[in-house]
Formats: C-alpha cells, sequence, structure tokens
C-alpha cells in the first residue's frame, strides 16, 4: 500500500491516506461485529435509523454501518469485502469516483455506501449499463441489503407505472441509466399526481462510470409523440382566417402582435368548424390554431419580418435584416406562416421531452460512480460533475505483462500478423480475447478465423443478448473471442489453474482506440485480482487513428521494412500523444454542448417546477390570478412610451388592448386609468376581469377546478413541445452566427430566453384569454 500510494499526486495521496484510515477503523470492528447474533446484526439498521433521527449524520454512522453491511455481506454470499474495498465504499460515499481494477470486487463494494446512504429514508439508485446487470445485482447483493431489513428493487422496461412507484419507493432500486431517465421525463408529462413514479433524486451510485457519464453523455434522451398536428389543421385554419372581417371578425392589437376574434368571428368559427362551443376545454387547441392563423395574416409581413425561399419560411432578424437560417418560430406560428404562404408544412414527429445524461445526472443531489478506468478523464468528471477520481489500489500486485505494440505498415500486414499470434496461442491453449474498435473489424477477423479453421466467438452489438454466456466462457482453455473494446463490461472473465499455468488471459488488441482509456478498459480484461495475464496491440499506420491524428514523417520507416513488425518507443509515444489530442478535441466538444444544453435544462427545470406545482395543487385558482396578473403587467409594460421624457403609458392605446384580451369592456374609460401609477392600473384591471370571470364560474365553482387544472397542464404542455421544436431548430443554425462575428453561444443564450419568456407570457395569455371567452353550459340529466 505504501508503494502504492508514494506513486500519486500530492492531493489524491493525502485523501487516500484519510480514507485508508477510516477503513482501517471499519476493520478493527470485525470481531466486534462478528460476535454478533444474526437478529442483533439485523437489529443494527433499527438502531441506526433511530440515531439519524436523533440528529446523527451519515458520516457519523459511517464506520459502523460499513462494518455491519461488510458482515452481513460475508454471512450472506460468503464474502467479506477486503480494505481496499473499504476504501472505494468510503471514496463512493463521499460522492466521487472509486477507479477500482477490474475483478478487484466493484458491485460487492457498492453495497457499503449504498446501505450507509439508504439509512436515510430517501432513496438510493443503483445504475447499470444493462438490464441483465441490473437484475443480477439485485437478486445477488439485494440478499445482503434484504437480510439487513431494507427493500430492494429492480426497475425494468416492461414493469407498469404502479411496479415502477413501488420499486422507486425501497430503499435501494437498482436500474439501467436509460431507464431511470426516461422515467424522469415520463413524470413530468403526467397529468395526475398518483402517475408518478419517482421520489426526489437523492443518491445515484453509478457503476461503469465513465461509459454512462462520458461516453455517453451527450446522447440525449428523447421521448417522441406522433406527428405534430397535422398540416390539414393549419391549412384550415389559414383558409378560415382569410375570410374574415377585420373588425367586424376580429380585432388585431399592431403594438403586442396579437389577433382575437369578435362574438361574430366566434360564431363563425363555431359554423365554419362544426362545433357547439369554440372554447370548449377539448377546442384548446383548434383556439390556438385560429389564433396563430389571425396573428400570420393580419400582423405579420412577408418581407419584413420573413421570406419566403426554397419552398420554406424563414425569419428575418428585425435589428440587422439578416435572414436568420435554422431559426422557427415557436408555438405553431412558423407552420401557420407556412400555411399562409402555401409551401410545405413540415409532417414530423414531435419530441415531447427530451434531456442528455449529462443534465440528467446532475439533477442528484448526490452522485458518485465506479469504474476502472476514469483517470485519464478526471479534468472532466471535476468540471462537469464536481468529482474527483480516486485510484485505490489493488488488492494483490498486477501481474499481467503489458508488451510494447506492434507497429506495421498495412492494415493487410497487421491483420495477417494478429491472426498469426491467435493461432499460436490458441494451438498451446491460451485463451485469447481480441478486441476491436467496429463491429465490422470485429466480423472481418471473424472471417479470416473461419478461413484458418480456428473457432471462436464473435461478441458484438448484433449479437449482446449472449454476452454474459460469451464472457463467461472466454478464459476457458482454448477459448478465442473476438469482442468490439465496450463489450462484457460489468462481467469478470475468470480462469482456473490450468489456464493460469498457460500463462493467463491473453488480450490482443487490433488497433487504437482514440481514447487511452478504452484501451486501458481492453487490458483490464486480462490479469484480475493477481492472475497473470498478457495484453498487445497490433497498429498499422493504415488505422483511422494514425491517418487522422499521426505524424506522417514516420511513414518512410515503412517503406523500408515492409510487412515486418517494428517495436519503437517513439512511435508508441506519438500514438500516445494522438490519443491525448483527440481525448482534449472530445472533451472541448462535450463541454461546448453541455454550455448549450444547460440552456434547455435551465428552462425545463423552471417549466417542470411551476408544472409540478400545479400537479400537486388541486385548486389551482389563485395560479390563475398570477397569469391574470402578469398578462396585465406584461400588457402595460408594452405601452410605456420608453422614448417620451417621462416614459408614461399610452392609456387609449392601452385600454384598447385589453379589450382586445377581453379584460375591460366599455365601462373602463381613459380619465379612470389616467394619473395612476402601474401597480394601480394593474389592480384595479386585474380586480375588475377577475370579478367577471368569477362570477361566470360561480355556479360550477367546485367542478371548474378540474377544468381550470387540465387547462393549465394543457396550454403548458403544447407551448413547452413547441419550444423544444424551436429551440433544437436555433440550435441547428447558430453556428451561421459566427460569419457575421457573433459568438454563436452567446447568441443562443440569449434568443432562447427571449423565446422563453415569450412563451411564458403567451402560455399565460392563452389561460386568461380562455377564461374570459369561456361559456358554461348547463345540460339536463
Amino acid at each position: 500500500m505504501a508503494g502504492f500510494l508514494s506513486n500519486l499526486f500530492n492531493g489524491d495521496r493525502k485523501i487516500l491516506k484519510e480514507v485508508e484510515t477510516t477503513a482501517y477503523e471499519i476493520d478493527a470492528l470485525k470481531d466486534e461485529i462478528r460476535s454478533l447474533s444474526d437478529e442483533e446484526l439485523k437489529n443494527k439498521t433499527n438502531e441506526f435509523k433511530a440515531r439519524i433521527e436523533k440528529g446523527e449524520t451519515l458520516d457519523d454512522l459511517l464506520v459502523e454501518a460499513f462494518a455491519v453491511a461488510r458482515e452481513a455481506a460475508y454471512r450472506v454470499i460468503g464474502e467479506f469485502p477486503y480494505v481496499v474495498q473499504l476504501m472505494g465504499g468510503i471514496i463512493l460515499h463521499k460522492g466521487d469516483i472509486a477507479e477500482m481494477k477490474t475483478g478487484e470486487g466493484k458491485t460487492l463494494t457498492a453495497i457499503l455506501p449504498a446501505y450507509l446512504n439508504a439509512l436515510s429514508g430517501k432513496g438510493v439508485h443503483i445504475i447499470t449499463v444493462n438490464e441483465y446487470l441490473a437484475q443480477r445485482d439485485a437478486e445477488w447483493m439485494g440478499e445482503i441489503h434484504r437480510f439487513l431489513g431494507l427493500t430492494v428493487g429492480c426497475n425494468l422496461r416492461q414493469l407498469t407505472a404502479t411496479q415502477k412507484r413501488e420499486v422507486y419507493e425501497c430503499d435501494i432500486t437498482y436500474t439501467t441509466n436509460s431507464e431511470v431517465g426516461f422515467d424522469y421525463l415520463r413524470d413530468n408529462m403526467v397529468t395526475r399526481v398518483q402517475d408518478r413514479v419517482l421520489r426526489p433524486l437523492n443518491f445515484a451510485l453509478i457503476d461503469e462510470v465513465d461509459s454512462i457519464l462520458i461516453d455517453e453523455s451527450r446522447t440525449p434522451l428523447i421521448i417522441s409523440g406522433g406527428a405534430r398536428d397535422g398540416a390539414q389543421l393549419y391549412t384550415q385554419s389559414d383558409k378560415f382566417a382569410k375570410k374574415l372581417t377585420e373588425g367586424a371578425d376580429f380585432v388585431v392589437d399592431v403594438k403586442s402582435k396579437t389577433a382575437q376574434l369578435t362574438e361574430a368571428g366566434v360564431e363563425k368559427a363555431e359554423r365554419s368548424f362544426k362545433i357547439n362551443n369554440l372554447y370548449d376545454i377539448d377546442n384548446t387547441s383548434l383556439v390556438h390554431h385560429i389564433n396563430n392563423a389571425l396573428k400570420a395574416n393580419y400582423t405579420m409581413a412577408k418581407d419584413v419580418e420573413y421570406v419566403v425561399q426554397d419552398n420554406q419560411v424563414v425569419i428575418v432578424d428585425q435589428f440587422t435584416g439578416r435572414l436568420m437560417e435554422g431559426r422557427e418560430y415557436s408555438d405553431g406560428l412558423h407552420q401557420a406562416l407556412s400555411a399562409k404562404e402555401n409551401v410545405t408544412i413540415k409532417q414530423e414527429s414531435v419530441t415531447l421531452a427530451t434531456i442528455t445524461y449529462q443534465n440528467f445526472f446532475r439533477l442528484y443531489a448526490k452522485l458518485s460512480g465506479m469504474t476502472g478506468t476514469a483517470k485519464t478523464e478526471e479534468e472532466e468528471f471535476l468540471q462537469i460533475y464536481n468529482m474527483r477520481v480516486l485510484e485505490i489500489p489493488t488488492n494483490r500486485p498486477v501481474v499481467r505483462e503489458d508488451a510494447s505494440d506492434l507497429i506495421y505498415g498495412t492494415k493487410n500486414a497487421k491483420f495477417e500478423a494478429l491472426i498469426q499470434r491467435v493461432q499460436e496461442l490458441n494451438e498451446k491453449g491460451q485463451p485469447v480475447l481480441v478486441g476491436t474498435v467496429a463491429v465490422e473489424t470485429s466480423e472481418y477477423l471473424s472471417m479470416m478465423m473461419k478461413q484458418r479453421k480456428i473457432r471462436h466467438e464473435v461478441l458484438n452489438a448484433k449479437n449482446h443478448g449472449r454476452e454474459a454466456m460469451i464472457i463467461e466462457n472466454a478464459g476457458q482453455k482454448g477459448a478465442v473471442t473476438i469482442a468490439t473494446n465496450m463489450a462484457g463490461r460489468g462481467t469478470d472473465i475468470k480462469i482456473d489453474d490450468e489456464v493460469k499455468a498457460l500463462g493467463g488471459l491473453a488480450v490482443l488488441g487490433s488497433e487504437r482506440h482514440e481514447s487511452r482509456r478504452i484501451d486501458n478498459q481492453l487490458r483490464g480484461r486480462s490479469g484480475r485480482q493477481g492472475d497473470p495475464g498478457f495484453s498487445q496491440f497490433f497498429v498499422s499506420f493504415e488505422d483511422d487513428l494514425m491517418v487522422r491524428h499521426g505524424s506522417e514523417r514516420y511513414e518512410g520507416i515503412f517503406s523500408k521494412f515492409g510487412d515486418v513488425a517494428v517495436e519503437n518507443k517513439t512511435i508508441t509515444k506519438q500514438i500516445g500523444a494522438a490519443q491525448r489530442r483527440v481525448e482534449g478535441v472530445n472533451f472541448d466538444v462535450r463541454k461546448t454542448l453541455l454550455d448549450y444544453d444547460d440552456v434547455l435544462r435551465q428552462q425545463s427545470e423552471i417549466i417542470y417546477d411551476q408544472r409540478n406545482h400545479i400537479l400537486d395543487n388541486e385548486d389551482i385558482h389563485s395560479i390563475i390570478l398570477e397569469m391574470f396578473n402578469r398578462v396585465v403587467s406584461d400588457t402595460i409594460a408594452s405601452y410605456r412610451d420608453m422614448e417620451s421624457k417621462n416614459q408614461a403609458v399610452n392609456v387609449p392605446e392601452l385600454i384598447e388592448a385589453l379589450k382586445k384580451l377581453s379584460l375591460v369592456d366599455d365601462k373602463v374609460t381613459v380619465e379612470m386609468l389616467n394619473g395612476k401609477s402601474d401597480q394601480e392600473m394593474q389592480s384595479m384591471i386585474v380586480d375588475d376581469a377577475w370579478k367577471k370571470y368569477e362570477a361566470k364560474i360561480a355556479d360550477v365553482r367546485d367542478q371548474f377546478t378540474r377544468v381550470e387544472k387540465d387547462l393549465a397542464l394543457q396550454m403548458m404542455d403544447r407551448a413547452w413541445i413547441d419550444h423544444i421544436d424551436a429551440m433544437s431548430k436555433l440550435r441547428e443554425g447558430i453556428y451561421l452566427r459566427s460569419y457575421a462575428q457573433e459568438k454563436p453561444l452567446q447568441a443562443y443564450v440569449t434568443e432562447g430566453f427571449e423565446m422563453f419568456e415569450e412563451m411564458l407570457g403567451q402560455i399565460a395569455r392563452d389561460i386568461v384569454m380562455f377564461c374570459m371567452n369561456v361559456n358554461i353550459e348547463y345540460r339536463q340529466g
């Protein structure tokens, strides 16, 4: 241990020394805890929970709780965590990453912090990369937790909402990264509180953390719906709007770019669309389409706000006059303009909700992870997730031989040499694992092996269903396995004494990956727990990494040597340097994408908070009142003359605008509002409109609470879905701003939040207009 610590950076050495001291404190309790009966050991859980209620923290309980979980593991599955596993567990509890080599027992290590954190009653999620591992660990490690009186669940894709809720109510839940992410998105789409499945996100412990938070970090989780409201409804609404007469059927407020049907217009709409009541809650989508059609036809001018180009509507920047390629108006207005100009209205599936793994996992109160390879990405983990990477010493020294790369001039020469080496090792019975970067390479090598009659298994994305079985047999005498580099993570390749005598598992890499971490993962499949093993990479100057990032000056060497392998430290260093450059570029790309993703993440948190507030309150009458206040406040602000000396409100125009929103009638005069402050005007207008609204619904007040709730959720969801789409379009075209000397990210942030504020204002206006125009019908029976 001392030798291991001396090789670390001072900062890591200090932390690990403290962690080691705590681990030995836990170890010192082993005899005392061993002396407890099963019943006494189980009762420790209730004792710990009672101490938490009295004010003790999880840190206060760590030493005792780890000692209890360690002994329970021994009694239930016959495994007693080593001191190095105790160290790993402490690091995980602290919210950092424990780098533990393959075969060092990461799965068992996880039970220690999982048990401790589950005592709080807030839930622990253990995240794995696939359902096989989630089920395996829930059954295998779950027995330890169940023995100690905790509840354990396994979250699978096929479970119903009720079953999922039960699983998440458990003290410890095993789940995959994708399923818990989708459950979060679905929870923010439900219309009834009882349909939610998740509790607040408390503590996530991620297995293979580098795979999920680095390799898959940019993967967006997307819930898509059917096609957007058909082009037909946009076209019908457009045709209807074009038949109307301004003043008689609708009124326009040019300043706020809104248009509103009059009573005569409402009657025409009901006849035209063959409905009884336009302002029935079932018709909110139709009202929205008609209002957009009015806005498109009567407040927006072609070649001023937009142009038609290549059969599509393109927005014109009102400040610079430039075309804003890729940007679309949100909330269905762009489609309404397309209908107006008779250009193609895109029919596409609609994104209902989306989040990346980077942003989802940062929602947890505490996050930790474990893997065999993360140190090379430490800067990224620290900057993005605030997690340190600490390398845990192995229980036994690693004796695997990592041979120098064999470098060839051509791919053909490399593959021939690789297959020859496989044949040699196979003839003496030593098991071989051949790692490939791509599926096509694995299939090409398989074809070469079949030609030479070498029996082998192939493990890649096309047959991952047999993954566990193939990996289980990969260490047997005479086994040859071809696998993509990531295959088999989370499962150990075990070898027997006969194979150990042959030199252990031989790992041969068919090329270097762009990331050193992935190469290290491949090497780490061999030499577990002090077992013998061997690893070597076969590289050519025709490999993608060398073609794209290698130095051309070494290519001349191979024209002289032909197909003979070269072991050259300088060239090997060059390969390492190329990998570091690629890792740096990839990190920068992920960091930049995160900066963009953060915009939508912040917006989604705001909208989800508002949505949950509506969902959690049976009666949202007061929230509707807030909407009235927002609309009136926004309208007053929009009629302030910012260029005049005293920045006074243009009261006559304000009254006209409020009439179009159905918030005031002819009884409100200029004299009534003149000389009043903004707050006084707002109070007067809102009080008057609110009284009218409450009088209208007075007889059905109790039944109307559900209508208000459904209305708010419908309006919010529709607007949010359209906003996600508009933000996606904005992001796709934002890079073009760099040509105009603008910073794309800055433009995206600014315009994105302008669009968001616009959307929130539109939601409030839609709800207020609906409330002021709703008709209450009394039906017999």
